[in-house]
């Protein structure tokens, strides 16, 4: 079965001039869109899998410009095209372009378990947790554009060739290191016991790796892999879950607002928490909270 990809956007002031049918791989799927902008057109955009957004040409005048930013959160950025956006999962999205009349975009978007059992312990799932917005890399468009000719064309090549391309897109945009040869084997059942003691009881901090190391008595290196071959999980997000549990007791047991909880709980704002939060669980917070008091 096909990834369906799951969106929710409030958008406005786009016409759609032209779509090609969308192209599925191993838990990814692509979409090639031409669309006409009215002015000031754009709106909200939410996701629970991460996505690249690629803004391959746009027709506009001197001052055409596309904008980005978190919704309830810091980061924002201004670009022209040509540009790649890596959007995490769950990150609530404003995008609005600003005398463009036309634009060609690609969206991609990624399964995140499927990511996750495809890159193994190679690249700590928390890499696809940081937002990358309009990267204007000439060397990363060669590739989109090769992906933007596959989702063209009526008859595709070999699917090897259109996973191979956005995989190697997405590792590009991230920046992904070459792996390095693992150690393998699991830890004693005293080792795991202290250890993830020691996350439920300091979740709300932030802990070194070398410290789970030194209480399980291990090097750094081999602890992390050993972590994640016994449980599953790698130690960041064996955390995170102990995080939002905690998160869910203060939800339910209290009507503190939302940025006081993420402040308390080690989230750098609301925005991060209401993400991680989504991630963990499929819905934000508000909506949790609320369910549990109906």
């Amino acid at each position: 079965m096909n990834f369906v990809p799951r969106m929710n956007n409030r958008i406005g002031g786009y016409t759609v001039e032209r779509y090609f049918h969308r192209r599925y791989w191993n838990g990814m799927a692509a979409d090639l869109w031409d669309v006409t902008c009215a002015p000031g057109a754009g709106g909200f955009y939410s996701a629970r899998d991460p996505r690249l957004f690629v803004a391959l040409a746009a027709d506009g005048g001197g001052d055409a410009r596309f904008e980005m930013r978190e919704v309830g959160g810091r980061m924002s950025a201004r670009s022209v095209a040509p540009f790649i956006s890596f959007i995490p999962a769950g990150m609530d999205l404003e995008a609005y372009s600003h005398g463009i009349r036309s634009v060609r975009h690609l969206d991609l978007h990624f399964d995140a378990e499927t990511l996750e059992r495809r890159f193994g312990e190679d690249v700590a799932p928390s890499v696809f947790e940081q937002p990358r917005l309009m990267l204007s890399e000439p060397d990363l468009f060669s590739l989109a554009e090769l992906l933007a000719g596959e989702c063209l064309t009526e008859e595709p090549l070999h699917d090897l060739y259109g996973d191979g391309l956005a995989l190697a897109l997405l590792i590009a945009v991230m920046k992904l290191p070459a792996p390095e040869r693992r150690m393998r084997g699991k830890l004693a059942q005293w080792q795991l016991r202290r250890v993830t003691d020691f996350i439920e009881d300091n979740c709300l901090r932030t802990i070194r790796l070398d410290e789970l190391a030194t209480i399980a008595g291990l090097s750094a290196c081999y602890f992390s892999h050993a972590f994640k071959a016994t449980t599953g999980l790698p130690p960041h997000q064996w955390q995170m879950r102990a995080r939002i549990r905690r998160v869910k007791e203060r939800l339910a047991e209290s009507r503190q607002p939302l940025a006081e909880i993420a402040a308390e709980m080690g989230f750098s704002d609301a925005a991060h928490l209401t993400r991680m939060f989504r991630r963990h669980v499929g819905s934000p917070p508000s909506v949790w909270r609320r369910d549990r008091a109906e």
